[in-house]
């Protein structure tokens, strides 16, 4: 059996869809009414055009105490109160930024029987899809995407990244790279700011035996953008998400104090959220927020989104360090295959993966 026939259903690509000029989008498509993107179902106010703390990282290497605090603090709130922030200067090269987008915009504008070549399968999810979670006659979001396994290596498949671009497999592995190094770096703020070992999460995600993967995102122009998703509701089931986003087209919005706040993302910046292991590893201290893709009718839009993740067979629970007397371990301890193949079965689902972990009271 090959990758498309092993999907529960046929796949359809939605670029496919868009490119076809309906006017009306397919039932599986179309949200139940409550969770439709519209801004009298989805929360009591429209979505805010207000933006996450943007963090200047450059100041992490001031030689004025003060500006370090402020900056590590401002980190802090960032990952207490929100689960998402921007960050600039941040040590990646904005050139190398540039390149890795146009590359995989240039993939999608492919023919799509060239695509078809790297048509992934529900089992590792690798290569080109359109389709999140595995159960027969879900609703389905309104776009493609390409995922690729970066790290542990000996899981990483270069024969399934795209040939062409030809400069592709080189700009995709220097730009992971730097991904990586940028996300030990964080990791080492984040355990810092929690009171432990500057090494403390790294190693209890697997120290050098971390897993890494990349998830190139494409959402076409949808003539009826009120009536579905580009990405469901969900929060991310990793470690950490690095996401380097349009900033020409906004689309990602964020549950704050339960509203949807729209994020405007900063030329040259990345945004940062928390995933779930890294929710469970703090004890609850950092939360992973529950975040969504709108589309629009006007443009595509293409966002790289980088998963640092646990080492598969580790188990995650929160550290000892951080459990008390009057504050007990406040989730289950799960590895992150057990918690990962939870979340691909049911696909984006809210905040209900990670809930459902919690210890009962």
């Amino acid at each position: 059996m090959n990758c498309i026939q092993s999907w529960p259903e046929p796949v359809v690509r939605v670029q496919s869809l868009s490119d076809s000029g309906i006017r009306v989008i397919p039932e599986r498509y179309v949200k139940r009414q409550i969770m439709k993107p519209s801004f009298k179902f989805t929360t009591p106010a429209p979505p805010r055009e207000i933006n996450i703390p943007v963090i200047n990282l450059e100041n992490l290497l001031s030689q004025d105490l003060m500006v370090r605090q402020t900056t590590l603090d401002l980190i802090s709130a960032s990952c207490r109160e929100w689960g998402f922030f921007q960050i600039v200067n941040h040590g990646v090269s904005n050139l190398l930024m540039d390149r890795v987008g146009e590359v995989w915009r240039e993939f999608f504008h492919l023919p799509v029987e060239e695509k078809q070549a790297y048509a992934n399968c529900p089992t590792t999810y690798e290569g080109y899809g359109s389709r999140l979670g595995i159960q027969k006659g879900a609703k389905l979001d309104w776009s493609d995407y390409f995922f690729l396994n970066y790290l542990p290596t000996w899981q990483r498949n270069e024969h399934k990244w795209p040939t062409f671009p030809s400069s592709c497999k080189e700009i995709v592995g220097e730009y992971n790279e730097a991904m990586v190094k940028l996300c030990r770096e964080l990791m080492k703020i984040l355990s810092t700011n929690l009171g432990l070992e500057e090494n403390h999460l790294q190693q209890a995600l697997g120290g050098d035996e971390v897993g890494a993967s990349l998830r190139v995102n494409y959402y076409p122009k949808c003539p009826q953008p009120d009536l579905t998703f580009g990405l469901s509701p969900h929060s991310d089931p990793g470690a950490m998400t690095i996401l380097l986003a349009d900033d020409q087209v906004s689309g990602l919005q964020v549950r704050k104090d339960d509203n949807w706040v729209t994020v405007k993302p900063v030329p040259n910046a990345f945004i940062v959220n928390i995933g779930d292991q890294v929710e469970v590893l703090s004890n609850g201290n950092y939360t992973s927020v529950e975040h969504r893709v709108v589309v629009n009718s006007c443009a595509e839009r293409v966002s790289l989104a980088f998963f640092y993740n646990p080492k598969g067979d580790k188990t995650i629970q929160p550290a000892k360090e951080l459990i008390t007397a009057n504050v007990p371990a406040q989730y289950l301890p799960m590895t992150f295959n057990e918690y990962r193949t939870f979340v691909r079965t049911r696909g984006p689902s809210g905040k209900s993966s990670v809930e459902s972990i919690k210890s009962p009271r």
